[in-house]
C-alpha cells in the first residue's frame, strides 16, 4: 500500500476516516507519487517494480470512496 497499511483492507478503512478534502490531498499525492514511480522505472531505478500496480489500485479505491460519498452510499 501506499502508506503504511499492511493490507488492502486496512487501507480501505483508513481511507473512509478521511474527510473529503484529505482525499483529494491522498488522491494528488499518490498520482504524483505514481508519476515519479513510472520516470524511475524508465531509467531503471526501481527495485520494485510491483509497485506502480500498488499505486494504481490505491487511486482506483480513492475515487471509488470518493464516488460512493457522491451518491451517498454508505458502507
Amino acid at each position: 500500500m501506499p502508506d503504511d497499511s499492511k493490507t488492502s483492507s486496512e487501507f480501505i478503512e483508513r481511507l473512509r476516516t478521511f474527510s473529503d478534502h484529505e482525499l483529494v490531498e491522498r488522491l494528488n499525492h499518490v498520482s504524483e507519487s505514481l508519476f515519479n514511480l513510472r520516470f524511475r522505472l524508465s531509467s531503471g531505478q526501481v527495485e520494485d517494480p510491483k509497485r506502480i500496480r500498488k499505486y494504481r489500485k490505491a487511486i482506483a479505491r480513492i475515487k471509488t470512496i470518493q464516488r460512493e460519498r457522491q451518491l451517498g452510499i454508505s458502507r
